[in-house]
């Protein structure tokens, strides 16, 4: 029986997944890199630091299975970028990560120059940091890297798949293309126009693929071993929609990672821009169809608790918040807002800034982490609610995955503030499975989306048990919070 293994490079590891012909994850191996803070609001990368993860975790997997490999899968961190030399392979600079900030007066700049109707209705984007294009732009400016024909610009999906082609096969498929703020998601070519707009020369992006069809093989001398097809790739959030087998327009699911992740299937159509919201490609499939999704990004929830841990030290791993909140019957009336790299979704604040209020004498590590949980449940409930006011379809229920999904306490904080059935499948990493899935798909391991659809399972559902009256009193609470925090930090561009 052959595997798929999906590479999953996320924002503070990889894991290497492999995923038996049933949809199981069957063996995995992960590795953390390091996260680089070279000034505030700046966070960088180091491409080789991602690769020599990927290289390990890759072959601790291979040498841990018997069984052969028919294709590999490759699932990323989104609106990272990564400028590298193709005469020698190597990085030219540190990875600007998504949550960088540095460009957030750049992107005030183009909206006051009148270029957000173009940016929204050429990519379904808005003009924030969060994504690609103007950290291309920073990355192309003065001090930075030079512009000639050796230049690579590209997402972590296109950087693995020079590495594991040796340099063969530059290229990235519409779901990251999408998140670039580059590309035009009717056309699925990219934009001219905006590339023109920001200095990034055409020459230096990869051509676009479809999500599920083959990139190419891996190279001689690959630690996975030479000849391994290389045939799904989409942005970890699109990944995690295939993988929650989200298939039917209406159908959402919301992933808890570094930060949370609303997707709703919208279908074929590509539709008007959403105030609030960004609409994003979810997949192309070999033959050429493409599915549409509605999103709302967080960008800290699993971020914060890593806060607790690392920064302030009340736990020392992330899995003890859940027993520290426990611990306590409320977070009496504490609220943790974190804005800790601004506010996405459906805010789109780059100047808000982290913010604690409620703060009494009986305040505690407890409460503190109570409100940490609460914080994540309340910014999904923020995107849920704007995505049926305006997106023009009800969310009726939701399906959770990623790390904090497995916390009962926050599933049913969840199912509390958004009044729907939450549902938590037997795999919560999803990310990887839905990789795996659109490769194995392109390979003929599952012939269909019937039998991919087949792939999920559920494990457990999470009903609403609070009563509406007391969840929205909570609800209109944390917004007072919210609003606190907004435009706290309104700073000029960064200088180099």
């Amino acid at each position: 029986m052959a595997v798929v293994i999906a590479i999953d490079a996320g924002t503070t590891g990889v894991r290497s997944v492999a995923v038996d012909e049933s949809g199981t994850p069957i063996e995995f191996r992960y590795r953390e890199f390091p996260q680089h803070f070279p000034r505030p609001g700046w966070v960088e990368h180091d491409a080789g630091e991602i690769w020599q993860a990927v290289e390990a975790t890759l072959g601790e997997l291979i040498s841990a299975l018997d069984q052969p490999v028919a294709a590999i899968g490759i699932t990323d961190q989104r609106e990272t970028i990564v400028a590298w030399d193709r005469a020698t392979g190597e990085p030219r600079h540190r990875a600007l990560v998504w949550q960088d900030r540095r460009t957030a007066a750049r992107c005030h700049e183009l909206e006051q120059e009148g270029h957000l109707d173009l940016v929204r209705g050429t990519t379904g984007l808005v003009l924030d940091p969060y994504f690609s294009a103007t950290k291309a732009e920073w990355l192309l400016g003065p001090g930075g890297v030079a512009a000639d024909a050796d230049l690579a610009l590209g997402t972590i999906d296109s950087w693995l798949i020079w590495k594991l082609t040796d340099g063969e096969v530059f290229a990235t498929d519409t779901t990251n293309a999408s998140r670039t703020m580059l590309f035009d998601i009717g056309t699925l070519r990219w934009s001219a126009q905006l590339c023109d707009l920001l200095g990034v020369p055409l020459t230096a992006l990869a051509e676009v693929q479809p999500s599920s069809g083959r990139f190419g093989v891996t190279a001689p001398g690959c630690v996975a071993g030479p000849g391994i097809p290389i045939s799904g790739v989409a942005g970890d959030q699109q990944a995690a929609l295939f993988g929650q087998a989200c298939l039917q327009p209406g159908m959402t699911k919301v992933t808890y990672g570094t930060g949370s992740f609303v997707l709703m299937n919208i279908g074929r159509s590509c539709p008007a821009p959403v105030d609030g919201l960004l609409t994003t490609v979810a997949w192309t499939l070999a033959e050429g169809a493409t599915t549409y999704a509605l999103e709302g990004a967080v960008f800290v929830t699993g971020a914060a608790v890593q806060w607790l841990r690392d920064g302030l030290g009340i736990i020392e791993d992330a899995a003890q918040v859940n027993e520290l909140a426990a611990s306590v019957d409320s977070s009496g009336g504490l609220y943790f807002v974190p804005a800790l790299v601004g506010l996405g979704s459906p805010w789109w604040d780059p100047y808000a800034r982290g913010t604690i209020v409620g703060i009494t004498r009986g305040t505690g590590r407890g409460e503190l982490a109570r409100a940490t949980l609460e914080s994540i449940a309340y910014q999904a409930r923020d995107v849920v609610d704007h995505m049926s006011s305006t997106g023009g379809q009800a969310v009726t229920a939701l399906r959770a995955d990623g790390g904090a999904s497995r916390s009962d306490l926050l599933m049913q904080l969840q199912a509390d503030q958004l009044r729907v059935p939450v549902s938590r499948p037997t795999v919560t990493e999803t990310t990887a499975l839905g990789a795996a899935l659109l490769a194995g798909l392109a390979e003929g391991v599952w012939s269909s989306l019937e039998e991919v659809s087949g792939a999920w399972r559920l494990e457990r559902e999470f009903l609403p048990l609070l009563d509406a009256a007391t969840a929205d009193a909570a609800h209109s609470e944390w917004l007072r919070a919210l609003d606190r925090s907004r435009g706290w930090s309104v700073a000029a561009e960064g200088e180099r």
